[in-house]
């Protein structure tokens, strides 16, 4: 059974877990690296999200149902 997607929060929520253990620096090498790498990976797809629906906030709807972007 395939796990579900996570959400923005969700993902956030590793990130920041992540964040926080590389901080502290009780994490072992290899495993800081595995957690940095997984760390940018999220925070790319943080961006993404992001990014996406900052394009849908900039569309319109018309009364026609067409949509029209604004100029962010």
């Amino acid at each position: 059974m395939p796990s579900k997607k996570k959400t923005f929060e969700e993902n956030l929520q590793d990130l920041e877990t992540i964040v926080t253990q590389l901080e502290n620096g009780d994490v072992p090498l290899e495993k800081a690296i595995e957690q940095f790498q997984k760390g940018m990976i999220l925070s790319k797809e943080l961006q993404k999200t992001l990014q996406d629906a900052e394009k849908t906030l900039v569309k319109v709807m018309q009364p026609d149902g067409a949509e029209v972007e604004l100029d962010a």
